[in-house]
């Protein structure tokens, strides 16, 4: 909340304290939640029960992101810009965008409702991504304004990922859960459910966002500007601007830099997240119950993975956690490239054996515990999620350093409009990845049950081959372009260090170097030269 006029506080005088690192990372229940929900079930929900294709399913998940080339970045430019209304001063430029979405977030339980048309299922999704969006890029701006220091920055990216992690464990073992509790019965109604309660969840943690963190305070010079209105030659002005400080982002190095890394992680996952449950039914022979249990190992094994990489990054550096992950992750893929290689021939009837238990493979004293089983079921996947869960964790943790660079070179603090561009370039990708990879699953001739899930369908050796490459060699390849990118990847905890020393030293009016040792950094990160930072440059100009 902004501080009062007659006691002005800065961000070093307020402490971030366990319960505000756990308050804000609880967003991520909704921010990474409803997209485990939507990555790891929606395809799969809407092929299997609503008499959709793998295209139209795609299209569904893909195009309503498209939108959001306009949402994304007109959010966080008005969160941005609201700090000097009187609605930012008296609620909050960020929480009254929070605030605003608690009533609205029960809608997700909407899209879960089988028996509808291609027509309904995208306008119920658009819906959401709307409301969606609405929270997520003002929460994302809330941990950079709430500190400047990189380890307690650090600490809410990692309370965030542990968040986030939980949060797809319990996305992905809630449908072991409710077919349990319907006496086995796998249905539309397990997903309705469960959409249910991760909307409840959802309005929930998003107060809690709101109760335990604030925005960055005002200082002096800011609490002198009278608040001004929203008026309609304001407004007006709005669209210009936005698309203005938009591509102004892309002129800082780090930034770009970033955005490669960033998309390299995940858009490898969005593949593997759309084509993994297809992959799971045609080729391993399992069904949602076998889906939703391996889904769980692998978030289990994330959540294991962030809390092993928030150590490096804090004593190393986010470059090094990278690379180890994409490491993992690709042994995992190389696995389940294997296996279809193989075709172990007692794989199948194993796997019924285990009456959709899959722990038991574990358990030596139980009559379906194999090694061949437990190797195959646990191994890859189990690789796979200690790659993801790093892999997810690293550039949410960059983010919060990279307002600091563009401080340097615009003397401002944009950190909305960086959350609208991220948020905006990664669903611009996630819509290309989703909706490619639905329509190369269709290509490849696969046939969906089409509302009969207990139903076995044949699918052609065409069709495997498909999903199986797809699934493999789709997030090898993105993942290999951000591993190219994070060779020249310099921000860590020692130059941001020198960054923040060199802001402070021209806040103050210096106009040389502290040395240069530290020009040289700053240089490298934001890709301006030293007698260009601090406004002097077209960046600054066409933020203001």
């Amino acid at each position: 909340m902004a501080a009062s006029a007659s006691a002005p506080i800065t961000a070093a005088h307020r402490e971030p304290r366990w319960y505000n690192y756990w308050g804000w990372g609880s967003g991520d229940l909704l921010g990474a939640g409803a997209q485990a929900v939507v990555t790891g079930w929606l395809l799969y929900f809407f092929t299997t029960f609503c008499d959709l294709s793998a295209a139209e399913a795609g299209l569904i998940l893909g195009l309503p992101r498209l939108l959001e080339a306009i949402t994304c970045p007109l959010i966080g430019y008005v969160s941005d810009n609201l700090r000097h209304t009187w609605i930012g001063r008296r609620v909050g430029r960020r929480k009254i965008f929070l605030i605003a979405t608690i009533p609205l977030l029960p809608s997700f339980a909407l899209i879960f409702v089988a028996g509808h048309s291609f027509t309904y299922y995208l306008l119920t999704f658009i819906f959401f991504e709307f409301v969606y969006t609405m929270f997520l890029i003002p929460w994302e701006t809330l941990a950079a304004e709430m500190t400047n220091d990189y380890r307690k920055k650090a600490k809410f990216a990692g309370a965030r990922m542990l968040v986030a992690q939980s949060s797809a464990i319990l996305a992905s073992y809630l449908p072991t859960l409710i077919i349990s509790s319907l006496g086995g019965k796998d249905s539309p109604t397990t997903f309705l459910i469960m959409a249910a309660i991760f909307g409840g969840l959802f309005s929930l943690v998003v107060l809690l966002v709101v109760i335990f963190t604030w925005e960055r305070p005002y200082t002096e010079a800011e609490l002198r500007v009278q608040p001004s209105p929203l008026d309609l030659k304001t407004a007006a002005l709005i669209p210009v601007a936005m698309f203005r400080d938009l591509f102004s982002t892309l002129r800082i190095r780090a930034f770009r830099q970033h955005l490669s890394i960033y998309l390299g992680g995940y858009i490898s996952q969005d593949i593997f997240n759309t084509a993994f449950p297809i992959f799971v039914v045609t080729v391993m022979m399992g069904a949602t119950l076998i889906i939703s249990q391996l889904l769980t190992i692998m978030y289990v094994a994330q959540l294991i993975s962030v809390l092993i990489a928030l150590n490096i990054v804090i004593r190393v550096g986010p470059v090094v956690a990278y690379r180890v992950a994409i490491g993992f992750f690709g042994a995992g893929l190389l696995l389940f490239l294997a296996f279809y290689y193989l075709k172990p021939a007692a794989f199948a009837a194993e796997l019924g054996a285990l009456n959709g238990n899959l722990l038991s493979a574990l358990n030596p004293g139980s009559p379906a515990f194999s090694p061949m089983l437990m190797f195959w079921l646990f191994v890859p996947i189990v690789l796979a999620g200690l790659g993801r869960g790093t892999l997810n964790f690293v550039p949410w943790s960059v983010y919060n350093y990279l307002p600091d660079v563009d401080e340097a070179v615009t003397a401002r603090r944009r950190e909305g409009i960086f959350a609208g561009v991220m948020t905006l370039v990664r669903k611009l990708a996630q819509s290309g990845a989703v909706i490619l990879t639905g329509w190369i699953i269709d290509l490849g001739g696969y046939v969906s049950p089409k509302g009969a899930p207990g139903e076995a369908v044949l699918q052609t050796p065409q069709a495997i081959a498909t999903i199986t490459w797809l699934l493999i060699l789709g997030p090898i390849l993105v993942m290999l372009g951000g591993l190219i990118a994070s060779w020249r990847f310099r921000l860590n905890a020692g130059t941001h260090a020198v960054l923040m020393a060199e802001i402070d030293h021209l806040r103050a009016g210096g106009t040389t170097p502290l040395s240069p040792e530290a020009k040289a950094i700053v240089e490298d990160l934001s890709g301006w030269k030293y007698d260009q930072l601090w406004g002097k440059n077209a960046v600054a100009g066409s933020s203001r």
